[in-house]
């Protein structure tokens, strides 16, 4: 439809905002703008179209201002006025609608005709090795905040509880360190694991709030380094108005080893707030079943 309708003087955007899937072809949230634009330059690489981009920013205004629906479709006349919405894309309506507008196109390109040179995405360190644990029930990610740091973040944070957590001040949290695929860095399992460490507010306790993943028997790899700890918060001390402005602090020290060959320790923090991060979105398919890797150090 944009090679259709350039002739029609309808331009064409794809508009980057957060991820809606997490994990999907390897691939994590960015924490910068930088990053982001990083995810802009691998969709060009991998999907092969010259569609132009838009990249929203790290408050995701134009997604709230859009409607914060994952795969949403607009047409928008010369005056910014927004005169056609789907909350999912759907191609064969959006062509109908722009023959009804500016006119039908024919014959239609088809996909075959445009022969986009996909990529594959990047390939990292071998995965499948860690054995993953199984999620306790619903889960609901929490917002990360990265700290400032004079590293760049190698490592992503993605943290969560779960449902029972919110409604009954008992249940599980999830904190999960992924690699950045697109920074090229993998585990050297020859150096110390990673480790981290929590502190909380008064109200919230973690059952451990001190741990470091277990060694893995293979040189190196890709695979996140994930752990569930028991979390309980006493509504006694913290009340329930105030639970969403409470924030846990977790510190984490690791070992980035670059495709190129170096390898250095990056001690860095977040801020996890106890409240949901509606732009985190879903991790589908974690992984297969098996025990958290912690160990109590």
């Amino acid at each position: 439809m944009a090679v259709d309708y350039q002739s029609q003087d309808v331009a064409f955007y794809y508009i980057y905002k957060a991820l809606a899937h997490p994990e999907h072809n390897g691939y994590v949230q960015p924490f910068t703008q930088e990053e982001r634009l990083l995810h802009v330059a691998e969709a060009k690489r991998t999907l092969g179209s010259e569609i132009e981009w838009l990249c929203d920013n790290m408050k995701n205004e134009l997604k709230q201002a859009l409607g914060g629906a994952p795969n949403s479709q607009f047409v928008i006349d010369p005056k910014g006025k927004i005169i056609h919405a789907s909350g999912w894309s759907n191609p064969v309506e959006l062509r109908s609608y722009l023959a009804n507008l500016v006119g039908e196109v024919t014959p239609a390109t088809t996909v075959a005709d445009l022969d986009l040179q996909q990529l594959p995405p990047p390939q990292l360190a071998g995965k499948g090795v860690a054995v993953r644990p199984q999620m306790p029930g619903q889960m609901r990610a929490l917002l990360v905040e990265p700290s400032l740091s004079r590293e760049q973040y190698y490592v992503k944070l993605r943290a969560e509880v779960d449902s029972r957590f919110m409604q009954e001040g008992l249940g599980w949290m999830y904190v999960g360190f992924h690699l950045d695929p697109l920074l090229r860095v993998h585990w050297n399992n020859l150096a110390p694991p990673l480790r981290f460490r929590i502190r909380t507010p008064e109200g919230i306790t973690v059952a451990l709030a001190e741990a470091s993943a277990r060694k893995i028997e293979v040189e190196s790899d890709a695979d996140p380094r994930e752990f569930l700890l028991g979390i309980e918060w006493d509504s006694n001390v913290l009340p329930a108005a105030s639970l969403s402005q409470s924030s846990l602090t977790l510190e984490v020290e690791y070992y980035a080893c670059h495709d190129e060959g170096w390898c250095k320790l990056i001690k860095q923090s977040y801020s996890i707030k106890l409240q949901p991060d509606r732009n985190a979105g879903s991790v589908r398919g974690r992984g297969r079943i098996g025990g958290g890797q912690f160990r109590n150090r």
